[in-house]
């Protein structure tokens, strides 16, 4: 089956968090002009004639940084190649503090229905200490801007397990995030990844795993009683409010990608873009695909995959996915209240089972 969702990269930031070890940089002399062309041909030449997208999500970097106009040719562009009209979720990543009514009202004339917020703490501190330029005053404005315009669904990223951050602290700003009432919450236990800043400042710290769970455990009791579902280890929405392209991709979906840094799965190949701004536009502007690296999948590591995504939601995972020999296994997580199983509905994992599942998974290999 052909793939019905689409993912936009867009790597450009004010500043660059520490943290943060998504492919992303300043605009510094990048021509934005023959960035967006560059996107608009990549579309071109990748994906199918005809090509009618069930999800579109522009994530980065900081897709709010685009000017109007860069944003509008960038869709104009898109819109030439794809079919737009029977989208059921466009998502867009956007900084607090970083956006006007009138640049909210463009987004929802373009058909944007869902804005994700990379608030991260509601402590002023704290966010100081992770290099975040907006303020807890700042994210309640913005929220209220979306509101105010018609954004259909607003969802609010935050993270835990930051460095000095006590469990007192992390309630704090689940309560708070509640207060804006949004109709999604992530919440990421932070990772030092190489490469970052965190990781040169913070990687040699012991993980205290104890911490971990603790804070991972709280959040599930605040946001449950709060009506959010609990439908990703990492990811909370009120009803119907769920993320369309996230939940395609955790259960396996294909999707295609654009952009510098971006990868997609189609079938057993997968392709990612190089992480190299200038590169992929000079090779667009002479009609040719950008760098890329391409890697073909076996069975097996395509079910690898599919059980570490699948595992991490509330929805049970269908026995097509399981061998016979895989019995034995799961009678153990069973028996140690880690996971249920059903002949019918298939194997899901209990809340204590999913925060292991990484691990959980590695007895399927």
């Amino acid at each position: 089956m052909s793939s019905r969702h689409l993912y936009v990269h867009i790597p450009f930031c004010h500043r660059i968090c520490p943290y943060c070890a998504f492919f992303k940089h300043t605009p510094s002399d990048t021509d934005l002009r023959g960035f967006v062309r560059a996107v608009a041909k990549e579309a071109e030449l990748r994906l199918p004639a005809g090509f009618t997208p069930r999800t579109l999500y522009f994530g980065g970097g900081t897709p709010s940084m685009l000017s109007p106009t860069h944003l509008n040719a960038l869709v104009e562009g898109l819109r030439q190649v794809a079919d737009l009209s029977q989208l059921q979720e466009w998502s867009f990543e956007a900084n607090p503090a970083t956006f006007t009514h009138a640049k909210v009202e463009q987004w929802l004339r373009l058909g944007i229905t869902r804005i994700s917020l990379g608030v991260q703490s509601m402590d002023t501190a704290t966010l100081r200490m992770l290099g975040r330029e907006h303020s807890p005053e700042q994210v309640a404005q913005s929220v209220q801007i979306l509101r105010e315009v018609g954004i259909p669904q607003v969802n609010i990223d935050l993270m835990f397990s930051l460095p000095g951050q006590t469990l007192p602290q992390w309630r704090h700003t689940l309560e708070d995030a509640l207060d804006l009432s949004p109709d999604h919450i992530s919440t990421y236990n932070l990772t030092y990844e190489e490469g970052t800043p965190f990781y040169q400042q913070f990687g040699q710290q012991m993980v205290d795993e104890e911490t971990d769970e603790a804070m991972f455990n709280l959040t599930d009791e605040l946001l449950t009683a709060a009506g959010f579902r609990h439908y990703e280890v990492s990811n909370y929405a009120r009803p119907g409010c769920l993320s369309l392209h996230n939940l395609a991709c955790w259960q396996g979906e294909d999707y295609y990608g654009l952009g510098p840094g971006a990868c997609a799965t189609l079938g057993h190949t997968r392709y990612a873009n190089e992480e190299d701004t200038p590169a992929y536009i000079q090779a667009l502007a002479a009609g040719q695909l950008p760098p890329h690296s391409t890697e073909s999948l076996s069975p097996a590591d395509k079910r690898t995959e599919r059980l570490g995504l699948w595992l991490r939601t509330d929805i049970p995972l269908p026995p097509v996915f399981l061998r016979p020999q895989d019995g034995s296994y799961i009678q153990a997580l069973c028996a140690e209240g880690l996971a249920t199983y059903s002949p019918a509905s298939g194997l899901l994992l209990t809340r204590r089972g999913r925060l292991l599942a990484d691990e959980i998974v590695l007895g399927f290999m």
